[in-house]
């Protein structure tokens, strides 16, 4: 496989993640949970999908995966680049390893939603790193992230959505 996955500018990079921020917004204006992923192509600039948050098991980034998977051949999946709002859980993760899609930036890390999150129902978030499940794996996928700069920025879109033990969405 080609490792020809982007090297994002700074300015690139902080794009991205505020678009998938606001990608996330739009989710949690539907009543789900604030996670949103885009799909970089190979430029480094062209958004090829979007997702937001479904539902706990719909996670933004697992359906982001399947649906390109779906549209493009794996072989250009892996000069692609996902961009995720939160590092991605290992359900996700697994589903990204198996799309191919060579390259991961997210913002904020597992142990940032966690502190957010707390043992909220709807979120029981699992202590496995991304890379720590990746690892384990025969392709050798990049992970960029956290993105220190974004993180307050990215904490701040869920800090009152998980607040309430109620059920969302």
């Amino acid at each position: 496989m080609l490792t020809t996955q982007p090297s994002f500018t700074p300015d690139q990079l902080h794009r991205h993640l505020l678009r998938a921020d606001d990608v996330a917004r739009r989710a949690m204006g539907m009543g789900r949970h604030p996670f949103g992923a885009l799909l970089v192509a190979p430029d480094g600039e062209t958004v090829l999908a979007e997702q937001g948050n479904i539902d706990t098991v719909h996670h933004a980034e697992a359906t982001l995966a399947r649906t390109v998977s779906l549209t493009y051949p794996a072989s250009y999946l892996w000069q692609c680049t996902l961009v995720t709002t939160f590092e991605p859980c290992a359900m996700c993760t697994g589903t990204i390893y198996w799309a191919h899609i060579g390259h991961i930036v997210y913002g904020a890390s597992e142990e940032a939603l966690l502190a957010l999150t707390g043992n909220h129902p709807d979120n029981p978030t699992l202590s496995l790193p991304c890379r720590d499940v990746l690892v384990r794996g025969q392709k050798p996928i990049r992970v960029t992230g956290p993105i220190p700069e974004l993180t307050t920025q990215l904490v701040d879109t869920h800090r009152d959505f998980w607040r309430h033990p109620a059920s969302h969405g």
